[in-house]
């Protein structure tokens, strides 16, 4: 039974499963550790699957104990992702979907997005897919005060959600969401002749290959501007077989190939948390 007096602070989180390729790999081999540890294995086999979890599980949390750590305003929205009930389904008027706290970009690639706002002078960014405005909000706060970040968002639910968040930060107001599919927004933004210095992409898979075309075939990209693209690891998928890849591992394979096979483009992929890719008109 629910305590009314037990407030949202003291609420217990749900922890969040493993959904990038080093956070599997972690739990495949804590899993590995844990067989090994009840069955006859040598002493030295036991001791080398220990110092291999060490690694991989060490390395996260070293990533975010040595970056700059966020601010009170993003770690607030952080908590009240964590502590919502995403069970129920939202729908997108097509399909429906099912949102999870793993869809926050989290500290560490809000950090990253943030400097490279600050690194670029960006005065005008793009964000397809907001969910509850932790990165756009992360980038925000890098944006001088007359810049302005345009968010896609096709949830009323989260749209609304991330508004709050938003409220309640000085640099809320740099925030523009507009609620529709990402499609339909972008074909709008382009007849508007709107063009972006920066654009981070986090939103349907399956329709990675789309932005892509319409940010550069309609200008929306400014001349040397920046398109950041999340979840270009999926899960480990892109580089799995194709019968371990689910619709949306399938689609980000597609879209990985579809950027380096562009001449127009130049990019790199890092293995930031679920993969970032950066993409840059040459």
């Amino acid at each position: 039974m629910n305590n009314p007096l037990m407030s949202d602070q003291q609420e217990m989180a749900k922890p969040a499963r493993p959904v990038t390729p080093l956070g599997i790999l972690v739990q495949k081999l804590e899993e590995i550790v844990h067989t090994a540890a009840h069955s006859s294995v040598s002493a030295a086999l036991m001791t080398d699957l220990q110092q291999a979890l060490a690694l991989a599980a060490g390395l996260d949390p070293y990533l975010e104990a040595c970056t700059t750590p966020e601010s009170p305003d993003l770690a607030a929205l952080a908590r009240k992702t964590a502590i919502e009930d995403w069970s129920q389904h939202f729908s997108d008027g097509e399909t429906v979907r099912q949102l999870e706290q793993e869809m926050l970009s989290g500290h560490i690639e809000g950090q990253t997005l943030k400097m490279f706002v600050s690194m670029t002078q960006t005065k005008r960014i793009l964000e397809i897919g907001l969910f509850t405005g932790y990165s756009a909000l992360a980038m925000a706060e890098a944006l001088p005060e007359d810049g302005q970040l345009v968010a896609c968002e096709v949830d009323q639910y989260v749209a609304d959600f991330a508004r709050a968040c938003f409220e309640t930060s000085p640099h809320g107001h740099k925030i523009r969401v507009i609620v529709a599919p990402a499609l339909e927004t972008l074909k709008a933004l382009a007849h508007e002749q709107a063009c972006f210095d920066l654009v981070f992409v986090d939103a349907d898979k399956r329709e990675y290959v789309d932005y892509f075309h319409l940010l550069l075939d309609q200008n929306l990209l400014a001349p040397g501007g920046l398109i950041c693209v999340d979840n270009t690891l999926l899960q480990g998928q892109p580089y799995l077989p194709p019968d371990q890849q689910t619709t949306n591992g399938a689609a980000i394979a597609q879209f990985n190939q579809t950027v380096a096979d562009d001449p127009r483009v130049e990019q790199v992929l890092l293995p930031l948390r679920d993969g970032l890719t950066l993409i840059r008109r040459k």
